[in-house]
């Protein structure tokens, strides 16, 4: 049996014209490269999976002029500090450095997770790091920059890697479900986008996740939020319908029915104040492009957004939120999202009252 290569490693890019989402940085290294810029101690900081390694990776082959990456694996030595931060570990790193390449210009060091180095291992590092020889260059890279000693920063040219945009991050899983011949659907795909929170390498194992528990290896939204456990858009849209009709008893049938499917009360009501949110970006032609979904659940969103008030959806995210907020310390879960969903059903009643101005004994007054 032919060994499976998970897609993050398959397709890992190989040089930055290949690197989603990073545009700023990757501009920056080619410019510096070619211009003889480049610093010799650089710090990539973001969040995981957003290409940092890959980057230091091509980096160093770059910088060496190898156009196959097997051929710089001698001039790269890389350290993982989460599991080798002591000062002794740093000193052996220390005494590679003393050797000159045997082949290529520079020598890459690259030092993940940084910040998990300790004071001591800091500290034997400052000098190599500020006077290093002139054919090494350290990589460091860290998804928490604040926990780097300062002493450390000042002596680094500093990267900041963003979060990969959910348009992106779809768009690069289309052309590797294309490459492998799956069949994917635009939703499924926005929506593993959504789920890996910025990260594509997240996204790449999700997706590869989901091409494994589906039969004839097809990519299907239902087949997707099945294996997530994600609550379908539908429930969202149908139960701001019935709240907008004041149809109380169908509410509380409609969560009855989620609360059966396996979501807790929790998981409902903070995806439902997300759904009030993105109605409210909807309202508003300019913050449209806010909303990261496919094209058509964005024109569901547009078309329920006209269908409701502003007034309405600030107040129910606002008893969504409190109701959020107070969850956990409830002794009765179900109950306090019952209460909040009576709550939001009784809303268009109040909002119509409160505009409308009554007469009370021949004098017309406004209900509060």
């Amino acid at each position: 049996m032919e060994n499976f290569v998970v897609s993050a490693r398959k397709y890992r890019p190989l040089g930055f014209d290949e690197v989603v989402g990073q545009s700023h940085i990757t501009t920056t290294l080619k410019n510096a490269i070619d211009n003889n810029h480049l610093a010799q101690a650089l710090l990539f900081c973001g969040p995981r999976g957003v290409g940092k390694t890959t980057c230091a990776r091509i980096l160093a082959r770059m910088v060496n002029g190898f156009e196959d990456a097997e051929t710089n694996n001698l001039n790269i030595y890389e350290l993982d500090a989460a599991s080798n931060n002591s000062v002794d570990d740093i000193r052996n790193l220390i005494d590679q450095v003393r050797y000159p390449p045997q082949q290529g210009k520079y020598k890459v060091y690259i030092i993940d997770e940084v910040h998990m180095l300790s004071n001591a291992a800091f500290n034997a590092f400052l000098k190599t790091l500020e006077e290093p020889p002139e054919y090494a260059i350290f990589i460091l890279a860290t998804t928490e920059k604040h926990k780097v000693i300062p002493t450390i920063l000042s002596r680094c040219q500093i990267f900041d890697f963003n979060r990969i945009q959910v348009s992106d991050i779809s768009r690069h899983i289309r052309k590797i479900a294309d490459k492998e011949g799956i069949t994917a659907e635009d939703q499924a795909l926005h929506l593993i986008a959504q789920k890996a929170d910025g990260a594509l390498r997240d996204a790449l194992s999700i997706f590869d996740l989901i091409v494994t528990f589906s039969s004839g290896g097809e990519v299907t939204y239902k087949n997707t939020i099945d294996n997530l456990h994600i609550l379908d858009y539908d429930y969202y849209f149908k139960v701001t319908d019935q709240l907008i009709a004041e149809n109380r008893s169908g509410v509380l049938l409609t969560f009855d029915e989620i609360i059966k499917n396996g979501f807790d009360g929790h998981h409902f009501i903070t995806g439902l104040s997300e759904h009030f949110r993105n109605l409210l970006v909807c309202k508003d032609n300019a913050t449209v492009q806010l909303l990261e979904v496919s094209d058509d659940i964005k024109q569901r969103y547009i078309d329920q957004a006209n269908a409701v008030s502003a007034s309405f959806l600030l107040t129910a995210l606002s008893i969504a939120n409190t109701f959020d907020l107070s969850y956990k310390g409830s002794k009765n879960q179900r109950l306090h999202v019952e209460l909040a969903l009576m709550k939001m059903a009784h809303l268009p009643s109040a909002i119509k009252l409160s505009s409308h101005p009554v007469e009370e004994n021949g004098v017309k007054k406004k209900v509060m």
